[in-house]
């Protein structure tokens, strides 16, 4: 059920005033300081803030980087500016339907001013946002809730899409022909949940799909999302596709709760002569179907001329378009070119035919782009799709780093959150060479959360850099434990340390006991540094035993001998005299490193 409110944020933006550029203390230089929230909510430390845009929540930038010379504008128009026919707007900013309408998409009910479950949902997620702008944005086709009817029967947790919300990341899966199965893509499903995903697409070419979906869609907690013209050509050949064969696989993978689907209907006939002296072709396995489809029948794509059709399938069940990029670059020579861009103004087309229909849309960006162009790139989808969030696969800054794409990519990701995607599409290091398995997709959901949340904490967004801050001074107390805690991968982090000094004091193995100059900072009488009472710890001890997670990371690093990690693994406190509470032997009065590692091999 969804009920209506009366006040709203409609055309009245959250806008912080812009402040003059920040003189600093004792120096000739001004900060350019221009009124983005500190992403801080307490405002600890001495930074004086973001220097991202004033935040525009209501508006068309909403969280924003300042603009490059030469980048292009924003669209002045929204979804408002393509009702279905019948809509009419009133004085309250919100829509009358035409009589006896019925409304079933997040889009429709925001469009009403109405604020759904879903919504109310979302903003407890978000913090930053009330219930009232989650509506205004969805409604202004600025942000998607990707929650199919179906799959809120399961176990769905709503959440959003979109500029004024946090970052999001994706995590592909899927069996192949060669790899891979059900029971191994739910595992990685909630392997994928547990490191941070906040979406999952399936991408199975192989192996029972239809079983594999179904698995996947009731297992997961998170919005899922498909290709579905994989299934379509299962048992046949890409030329006998018909779109009475796409209607019904979309239905069909709608009834089973798929939340979003890709779909490339933005590849046209006319746009592959400009693909015959691309370096690498197309690498959209949608993209490439399509393309030989035209070019047997010598028509325009079916996905394009269809395009109604599709919504009216997606709307029942209230699935999000995410408009694929069939001509994406797949590698830096190809990028920013007139086949990219020519799609990406038909993106734009299609995402105005979509909520015409009443359907929620997101926009699928570009895999290979060098690092001066990500911007231009980012902000011209802005312009073109008008301001529909943007879901981009990395990009990849460079191409000559197979098995650590998951870091070429990660640097493009940070790049493109900043300026202005609203979800990232993560990459692993198993990219571009094989099916991901299971420490693939932790790695590849590890340096996407870096990158998404460097670019929130970038942009303003407030309370995104309250835990960095939290552990800031649990570091600066040397208070190893809260430390870890704090960390998104505790369990690393441990094992790391461990790894040279299971010793919990004020210095670690890097400098040691007279080199630790956060020991000496804290020691310095004027400095706050170290001396907050919620980050101290009142004695030095050896840590407890590795846990079985933490002596597999170790195990897997190959550095220590299995007797040394076995030792790591068997100890406990009473072996270090410390199960009542007593001092440990190993407190600060240990001089070095060294010394500490023969405290540890006595007293172990």
């Amino acid at each position: 059920m969804s009920d209506t409110h009366d006040s709203h944020s409609n055309g009245s933006h959250a806008r912080a005033a812009a402040q003059p550029p920040y003189a600093l203390p004792h120096t000739s230089y001004r900060l350019p300081l221009q009124g983005a929230p500190n992403p801080a909510r307490l405002g600890r430390g001495t930074n004086p803030g973001s220097f991202a845009r004033a935040a525009d929540v209501g508006g068309p930038r909403s969280y924003s980087s300042p603009d490059t010379p030469g980048m292009p504008e924003p669209s002045e128009r929204t979804a408002w500016d393509f009702l279905p026919a019948g809509w009419v707007r009133g004085a309250n900013g919100f829509c009358t339907a035409p009589s006896g309408f019925t409304p079933v998409t997040q889009l429709e009910h925001a469009r009403l001013g109405t604020i759904t479950p879903e919504m109310r949902r979302v903003a407890e997620r978000e913090g930053h946002l009330s219930a009232e702008q989650v509506r205004d944005e969805v409604a202004a086709g600025r942000m998607v809730i990707p929650a199919n009817k179906i799959h809120l029967g399961y176990r769905l947790d709503p959440m959003a899409i979109g500029r004024a919300s946090r970052t999001k990341i994706n995590a592909n899966m899927g069996a192949s022909p060669v790899s891979s199965g059900t029971e191994e893509e739910v595992e990685k499903l909630r392997w994928a949940e547990r490191w941070g995903a906040d979406t999952v697409m399936d991408l199975s070419t192989g192996g029972n799909l239809d079983a594999t979906r179904e698995a996947i869609v009731r297992a997961s907690t998170v919005p899922i999302g498909t290709v579905p013209i994989y299934s379509m050509i299962l048992g046949r050949k890409i030329e006998d596709l018909s779109e009475e064969i796409v209607l019904a696989t979309l239905e069909h993978q709608a009834r089973q709760g798929v939340d979003y689907f890709t779909i490339h209907a933005g590849v046209l006939y006319e746009h592959l002569p400009l693909l015959q002296k691309r370096l690498i072709g197309v690498v959209s396995r949608g993209g490439s179907l399509l393309a030989k489809w035209m070019l047997h029948h010598e028509r325009e794509n079916l996905m394009n001329t269809g395009w109604e059709r599709i919504c009216e399938v997606m709307r029942r069940y209230d699935v999000t378009f995410s408009i694929g990029d069939g001509l994406r670059p797949g590698g830096l020579a190809d990028a920013s070119d007139a086949a990219q861009l020519g799609e990406l103004v038909e993106l734009g087309k299609l995402t105005e035919r979509a909520w015409r229909q009443g359907v929620q849309v997101m926009v699928e960006g570009p895999g290979h782009v060098p690092f001066d162009q990500i911007e231009y790139n980012m902000k011209l989808q802005r312009q073109l799709c008008h301001g529909a969030p943007f879901y981009v696969l990395g990009p990849l800054v460079t191409d000559i780093f197979p098995g650590y794409d998951h870091i070429t990519s990660c640097i493009g990701a940070t790049s493109a959150a900043f300026h202005g995607a609203s979800m990232l599409c993560y990459v692993t290091p198993k990219e571009h060479l094989g099916l991901p398995k299971k420490d693939d997709v932790k790695q590849g959901c590890i340096a996407y959360k870096i990158a998404a949340h460097a670019a929130d904490v970038a942009l303003g967004i407030p309370g995104t850099r309250d835990r960095d801050d939290e552990l800031t001074m649990a570091r600066a107390a040397l208070n190893w434990q809260k430390h870890f805690e704090l960390s998104f991968d505790p369990d690393t982090a441990r094992a790391l340390h461990d790894e040279d000094l299971d010793v919990d004091t004020d210095f670690c193995a890097m400098c040691g006991h007279d080199w630790c100059s956060v020991r000496i900072s804290k020691e310095i009488q004027q400095f706050a540094s170290g001396k907050s009472a919620d980050y101290a710890w009142d004695q030095a001890k050896k840590s407890a035993a590795l846990t079985p997670t933490q002596r597999e990371v170790l195990e897997k690093r190959g550095v220590l001998s299995p007797a040394e990690i076995h030792a790591l693994a068997a100890k406990t406190a009473k072996a270090v005299g410390a199960a009542k509470g007593d001092k440990a032997a190993c407190h600060s009065d240990v001089a070095d490193a060294e010394t500490a590692k023969q405290v540890q091999e006595v007293g172990g």
